[in-house]
């Protein structure tokens, strides 16, 4: 009598922790796709404001770069942020323009949310890979999340320009 009390209280924590870890699976996979979405929304913004900045100040080539970071396909995303990243690095901007300083912040919030997004699909692949988890299928109704490599997207601030010319 006593080992069919036991083999039924081993088979309800089995489940428990199966159905735990499903939860958790899919918890880090939804807050990895909420991730991707907000590193999208930061590309978008940056990529507007540097637009704006190109339009008012700056040559054809940046807002070249800008419009292609905005209109650009998903699979040729990487290399088109990649692209304006560099373009913003060569110019030279002005400290003293508040679009400027708009497209340095927008640049140090898209870096923090690829930060945030990187650790959420670091922590969702982990869990997606665990032996457990590939044995009883979990998550595979969900795409396996992607990591967004790009160069780092910060700028250097109108503090940091100043610094850097010679007699101020």
């Amino acid at each position: 009598m006593w080992w069919v009390v036991g083999a039924t209280l081993v088979v309800a924590l089995l489940a428990t922790y199966l159905v735990w870890t499903a939860g958790r699976v899919e918890r880090l996979q939804d807050r990895a796709e909420l991730a991707a979405r907000a590193l999208d929304a930061h590309l978008l913004r940056r990529a507007a404001t540097a637009a704006v900045l190109a339009e008012r100040r700056y040559g054809a080539e940046l807002y070249a770069a800008a419009r292609v970071a905005l209109e650009v396909r998903p699979d040729e995303r990487e290399a088109a942020e990649n692209d304006l990243t560099r373009q913003l690095r060569a110019s030279q901007l002005d400290p003293d323009d508040p679009d400027t300083e708009a497209v340095i912040a927008a640049s140090r919030r898209l870096a923090l949310a690829r930060q945030v997004h990187t650790d959420l699909v670091r922590g969702a692949r982990a869990a997606r890979g665990r032996p457990l988890v590939r044995l009883m299928r979990m998550g595979r109704r969900r795409p396996w999340p992607q990591y967004f490599d790009i160069d780092d997207p910060t700028l250097a601030a109108p503090e940091d320009i100043l610094a850097d010319r010679p007699g101020t």
